[in-house]
């Protein structure tokens, strides 16, 4: 397979049968309770040294991962960014996230990740496609996984390939009640955050570099989505699962606008049974960040 590492290039047009049969090589990550402690950091759990219960994710006492840590370990880089997918990947955006937790991720540990494209859909011309790349994390040793894992990227400049409209294995987009939220809660983001966050591996300089924010068209570096993500996970596990990161089961969103570091970040939710619909709102601008939010928890 072509190395992840290449140099970009501008692409050709999606062909659809080679990028549905993209060959990924395994992606083996160790990680230690350190990755374990930074995560959490990055995410702006500790900001209070005296809240014993954020404690747990970012003290090596009983230590415990944070469960959307699953998403940043053992991933197959950026692979979209080879020539040979066709995808213009200077157009390209994170649309969705979804996350299902097969058992509890231990604090530090060796991972496979194994990774495949489960689905490619053409909206049109003019219109992009989106490309659904599933992995599992594994321990080393094989045996159940820990997690399985859909990320969408939107290639925004890449529609009327010829691909099929819709896809069987497209997880639906779900709606979020309309009567008023059950419960919220609120979470200041702190001014350097993405500078901690992308040291559990996303480099991103859009997130660093106040230039490169300004050329994409903001005024300064935005926060990771998958930051904004693990955000509104632990929103869930402080209301309804008492900080207990074994019971969350799934997390799925969808990211509708950015988050400038320093926000507060407000994730409303309803319950109905052991599901939890949410979305999380950046406060002083009033804009829905993550929306059609839904997570699983244990009862």
């Amino acid at each position: 397979m072509p190395t992840a590492a290449c140099r970009y290039t501008s692409p050709m047009a999606i062909n659809y049968e080679k990028l549905m049969g993209w060959d990924f090589d395994d992606s083996i990550q160790n990680y230690t309770s350190r990755d374990t402690m930074l995560y959490a950091l990055g995410l702006g759990l500790g900001a209070d040294p005296t809240d014993e219960t954020e404690l747990r994710f970012v003290y090596e006492e009983e230590l415990q991962a944070l469960p959307t840590m699953a998403v940043v370990l053992a991933t197959p880089g950026p692979w979209l960014r080879h020539p040979d997918t066709g995808v213009d990947y200077q157009k390209v955006v994170h649309g969705e996230q979804w996350l299902t937790l097969h058992r509890p991720l231990p604090a530090e540990g060796t991972v496979v990740g194994r990774a495949r494209v489960a689905a490619v859909v053409d909206k049109g011309a003019d219109k992009g496609a989106l490309i659904y790349l599933e992995r599992t994390i594994s321990p080393q040793a094989g045996g159940e996984p820990y997690a399985t894992i859909m990320t969408q990227a939107f290639a925004r400049g890449d529609g009327g390939f010829g691909g099929p409209a819709s896809d069987p294995n497209v997880p639906p987009v779900h709606k979020l009640p309309e009567s008023a939220p059950h419960r919220s809660f609120d979470f200041d983001t702190l001014p350097r955050q993405a500078l901690i966050y992308r040291l559990s591996g996303d480099y991103n300089p859009l997130h660093a570099d106040p230039k490169v924010a300004l050329s994409a068209g903001f005024h300064m570096p935005i926060l990771h989505g998958l930051c904004t993500y693990g955000v509104a996970g632990f929103a869930i596990l402080n209301t309804y699962c008492n900080y207990d990161a074994n019971k969350l089961r799934s997390l799925q969103v969808r990211f509708s606008a950015p988050v400038y570091p320093g926000e507060t970040l407000r994730t409303e939710m309803w319950q109905e049974g052991n599901i939890i619909s949410f979305r999380c709102k950046a406060v002083e601008r009033d804009v829905v960040v993550l929306s059609a939010g839904r997570a699983e928890i244990k009862p």
